[in-house]
């Protein structure tokens, strides 16, 4: 039988300004994220979406959930390869696209731009190979329907 892992987190919406959701334009997107022994997470929708532009919205979080799962197992498949990683740092960039009735839409890719300080220059060259590997093991990769490219940038000091 298969191992399993099971996550839980709550969701409490915060945005009713006294009237519920009589109109859709009267209340606040604005909820929390939370989960046992973690501080929450400030969140709302997309501005686009009548959405707190201080607060995550979903899609970013996403995003950002792609490129975390990205970098975990970078760091983990350099330490199996013999490679010093001292930095890594990421400006992930995710692109949704509107159906055409306006109705809804959908994350259609996701761009991770990791620049990676290694210290041996000999190994550039694996280090930024490795990044096209993660798409195999990164259990987000993996549960996501659209493409994750990478532009990988690994130098050394």
């Amino acid at each position: 039988m298969a191992e399993t892992h099971g996550y839980d987190v709550s969701i409490e919406w915060t945005g009713n300004l006294g009237t519920g959701t009589d109109d859709y334009r009267t209340f606040s997107r604005s909820h929390e994220i939370l989960a046992e022994g973690k501080a929450p997470i400030a969140a709302s929708a997309d501005p686009a979406f009548r959405g707190d532009r201080s607060r995550w919205n979903p899609e970013e979080l996403l995003v950002a959930t792609v490129a975390q799962c990205h970098m975990l197992w970078y760091l983990h498949l350099c330490a199996n390869a013999g490679i010093t990683v001292i930095d890594y740092e990421d400006d992930a960039h995710g692109v949704m696209t509107m159906d055409e009735r306006g109705g809804g839409g959908q994350l259609t890719e996701v761009t991770l731009r990791p620049r990676v300080t290694v210290t041996d220059p000999a190994t550039i060259d694996q280090a930024n190979a490795l990044h096209s590997k993660i798409h195999e093991v990164c259990f987000i990769a993996r549960s996501v329907n659209f493409p994750i490219h990478h532009q990988p940038e690994a130098h050394t000091l």
